[in-house]
């Protein structure tokens, strides 16, 4: 049973909002652990009603940023963020008051997911790193969507285990599941339960509240967050800029972005990956493997289903011999943690480092692990969101090299 400072509370006024969302029709659906990891668009009606109790912020949102957090440029919100009260990974009763004077960024998290909420972790992470000395001026907050496990003993294993333990300005925040499910629909955020399966959908919208508790932007954590050092820089500056002119500062990181126009969707032949091998400087281009089919798997050490993934990887790289090839990505993991996570589960089969994410993001990656499948000439022939075990790659390669009019 949770304590009364676990139960939480929600906003006195707790009817859906009008949000920019529902203005401007678009947003996703993330899917949980135990599903695919397949993005959802769900269109949503516009509603009235809201008005703005303040003159709204004007905010520097460039197109490119724009485009990367999904957010309108054109239109700066301005309304109150609805309040809460709610327990945080450590333990301690947390407000949205609490974070008064910071700018606050918002999402509604999954603490048993493995796939998308990954990459918005290491996302958080590279933001922190651009921010530098001035990352305690922004707050990242998550409140709980998985109702099925609402424990702070949950929110403190998904914290430590994606590499937030030591972010002083993480908060992954739970209480009273009749508290949490009010809280999304207030946020207007979709969640979707499965109870047969325990896991659960729900919107990725990221919500950047100024300082004075108001919302500016409503954008989206998607497949341009796997793009680590561009969504990681836009969402920092963002939400420094929510910041009173006074107290804003530089953002490091990269100075332009610029979205790839590489057709990666199936049937498409996208020029040949070119990476660094893992944990080396030697470039590696999937071009050597043309005239077979090649398995490319995008993975982190952040993504415990990889755990159990890698292994079977391994396996099948180890029965289908010289018949494919087996290549492993290492995602958005600057610190290079991976080197040491692929040798614990001993996978031995090529490894590559897509530090900051760029081809993962290129791929369309909405979350890890992933699979795309080449065909001998290096067109796209199978795209596969979630975890394989190796009697399904095994069967999938089997069976396109019978179907292959040279056998390849």
């Amino acid at each position: 049973m949770m304590s009364e400072s676990e139960k939480g509370t929600a906003p006195a006024d707790s009817a859906p909002r009008e949000t920019l969302r529902s203005r401007v029709g678009w947003m996703p659906l993330l899917l949980g652990v135990a599903g695919l990891a397949v993005i959802a668009l769900v269109v949503y009606g516009t509603q009235s009603g809201s008005t703005a109790n303040s003159a709204p912020t004007t905010l520097a949102v460039s197109n490119q940023m724009s485009n990367i957090l999904e957010v309108n440029p054109l239109m700066t919100l301005g309304t109150p963020a609805p309040s809460f009260t709610l327990t945080d990974q450590n333990g301690v009763s947390t407000s949205l008051s609490h974070f008064a004077g910071k700018a606050v960024v918002l999402t509604f998290g999954d603490d048993k997911c493995t796939d998308l909420c990954t990459l918005l972790a290491e996302d958080i992470l590279v933001a922190n790193r651009d921010l530098g000395s001035h990352a305690s001026s922004v707050q990242f907050v998550s409140i709980n969507a998985n109702t099925y496990y609402p424990s702070v003993a949950a929110t403190k294993s998904w914290t430590d285990s994606h590499g937030l333990g030591h972010a002083a300005n993480w908060h992954f925040l739970t209480g009273n599941v009749r508290i949490l499910k009010k809280l999304a629909q207030t946020y207007g955020v979709d969640v979707a339960l499965h109870p047969k399966s325990r896991t659960i959908d729900h919107g990725a919208e990221v919500f950047f509240i100024a300082p004075n508790g108001d919302e500016e932007q409503i954008g989206e954590f998607g497949t341009e967050s796997a793009n680590t050092a561009e969504f990681s820089h836009a969402m920092a500056r963002l939400a420094t800029e929510t910041l009173p002119v006074a107290e804003q500062h530089s953002v490091g990181g990269p100075k332009s972005t610029a979205s790839s126009s590489i057709d990666t969707a199936i049937g498409s032949t996208p020029p040949p990956i070119e990476l660094p091998s893992l944990g080396t400087s030697t470039a590696t281009t999937l071009a050597a493997y043309r005239g077979k089919y090649v398995a490319v798997n995008f993975w982190s050490p952040t993504c415990t289903i990889c755990v159990h993934e890698l292994p079977a990887i391994q396996q099948v790289s180890r029965t289908m011999g010289n018949s494919a090839a087996i290549v492993g990505i290492d995602v958005a993991d600057p610190g290079g943690a991976g080197v040491a996570f692929a040798s614990k589960l001993g996978a031995t089969y090529p490894m590559l480092s897509d530090s900051q994410g760029a081809v993962a993001a290129q791929y369309e990656i909405p979350g890890l692990p992933y699979t795309v499948i080449l065909d001998p000439h290096g067109k796209v022939v199978v795209r596969h969101p979630g975890e394989m075990t190796a009697e399904q790659l095994e069967y999938v390669l089997n069976t396109l090299k019978a179907e292959s009019p040279t056998g390849s």
